[in-house]
């Protein structure tokens, strides 16, 4: 069958397997050929991409809960969706959420996902406790951050390369209510923006939304979305069924005119100064969630998300240049999301290091590949990288100049029966065995 990523680039066709049990994954594992784990296919480029898959969403149920402790053991196919919907009425969330609830358990430890509190509490491999592995060998092992050590600092953020999650255990957070308390503030630049950043710096969520065609005064003009857990209020979760992209849209739909209209406007419909509100934890979290098949916008050719991470002594001149280059190429991003993180963890192939990233959008065009050329060449200059999760072009050199752990990670994958067994489209052209 075709698979992609949720980029919809590339496409290709491929085995996907979807064991009931351990015993036939393993027996999957153990049989010829190369293979990579893949869950709900939410990582935007090519990374869980191989012309045999096995597809962890069969596993899928919840072991055990502490209501003490709030640590959740579950099957690596459990998505952050189906945890919400019987955890929040409880009283308890996810430590750490990226972009959106569809995503499993396997896919978030094997992407290392950040969010908008990595400021103040890591990744989501910071929270996890053990896990369950199944080798290249047909072995399963229990890995943890004191057992089998270097095994687990390259299976959180791996990208499925160090073998297949079967399960996990994990910390929940207390919460009082399902609802955000959210503060808007209007920034009218960057420095704005990135002052705004220190300014919150102590608040649990932040992130902001940022006009990537504004130029001159206007440069790096944003929102910046605050957040906290309400204290009191509901504990619920939206029964409704989201909207549905039924077809693609048209390839003229997203284009320079269409985007710099949307970021004008959606600016000028925020209240100057500050402003608070209650929100649902949904719409705060997922906004793109309230759309199934939102990827269809871009059309039939597809899109690529563009994520990269400057370290903070670099991140004003960095952005200014980066967002410069941006504006003057007219190739205008209809989603752009700009935070910060905090200190890098131990974990050799994970994204985050300390300082400020920024996700974009690009539908897929001859001339975009050689605007992300460019912006490779400005984020090597600044000391960053890119985000495997949402990586379909980076070359060779780019990922080997800036995972300066990447042999260290290769080595482990030799040592665990990896190499040989488990590779992807991305694997490959990166340089990976």
């Amino acid at each position: 069958m075709q698979i992609s990523g949720w980029g919809r680039y590339p496409k290709i066709d491929a085995e996907v397997n979807l064991p009931r049990d351990l015993l036939q994954a393993s027996a999957l594992v153990k049989s010829d050929g190369l293979l990579i784990p893949r869950g709900l296919g939410r990582a935007y480029g090519d990374s869980s991409l191989a012309s045999r898959v096995l597809e962890t969403t069969n596993l899928q149920f919840f072991h055990s809960f502490d209501s003490v402790s709030g640590i959740l053991s579950c099957d690596a196919g459990v998505s952050l969706f189906e945890i919400l919907k019987v955890f929040v009425p409880k009283g308890w969330f996810i430590p750490v959420s990226p972009g959106t609830r569809f995503v499993t358990v396997g896919g978030a430890i094997a992407s290392d996902v950040h969010g908008k509190n990595h400021h103040l509490d890591g990744t989501f491999g910071q929270h996890v406790i053990s896990l369950q592995l199944l080798l290249g060998n047909g072995e399963i092992v229990q890995v943890s951050p004191t057992e089998n050590t270097a095994l687990f600092h390259a299976t959180c953020g791996g990208m499925g390369l160090t073998g297949t999650i079967l399960s996990a255990s994990f910390r929940l957070v207390p919460i009082k209510s399902s609802e955000i308390i959210e503060t808007t503030i209007k920034a009218a630049n960057l420095d704005a923006v990135l002052d705004g950043f220190e300014q919150f710096g102590a608040s649990t969520y932040t992130v902001a939304w940022i006009d990537c065609l504004a130029q001159d005064e206007n440069l790096g003009r944003s929102l910046l979305m605050v957040g906290e857990h309400a204290e009191d209020g509901p504990l619920t979760v939206a029964d409704k069924n989201p909207l549905t992209m039924p077809v693609d849209a048209p390839s003229s739909l997203l284009n320079p005119f269409s985007i710099k209209a949307f970021n004008a406007l959606y600016y000028a419909k925020a209240q100057n100064g500050l402003s608070t509100r209650r929100r649902s934890f949904e719409s705060y979290f997922y906004p793109l969630d309230q759309i199934l098949q939102w990827n269809k916008l871009y059309g039939k050719a597809g899109f690529m998300q563009y994520q990269f991470v400057i370290p903070t002594s670099a991140g004003r001149e960095g952005l200014r240049q980066i967002l410069k280059t941006i504006a003057a190429s007219g190739q205008g991003s209809f989603l752009a999301v700009l935070k910060t993180f905090g200190k890098k963890n131990a974990n050799y192939l994970s994204f985050p290091i300390e300082g400020y990233t920024l996700a974009l959008d690009f539908k897929v065009t001859e001339p975009i590949f050689a605007l992300m050329d460019q912006l490779d060449h400005l984020v090597l200059q600044y000391g960053g990288r890119l985000y495997l999760a949402k990586d379909a072009r980076m070359s060779e050199t780019t990922f080997k100049t800036s995972y300066p752990n990447w042999q260290d990670f290769e080595a482990v994958r030799e040592h665990y029966h990896a190499i040989g067994k488990f590779a992807s489209l991305q694997s490959k052209r990166l340089g990976l065995a």
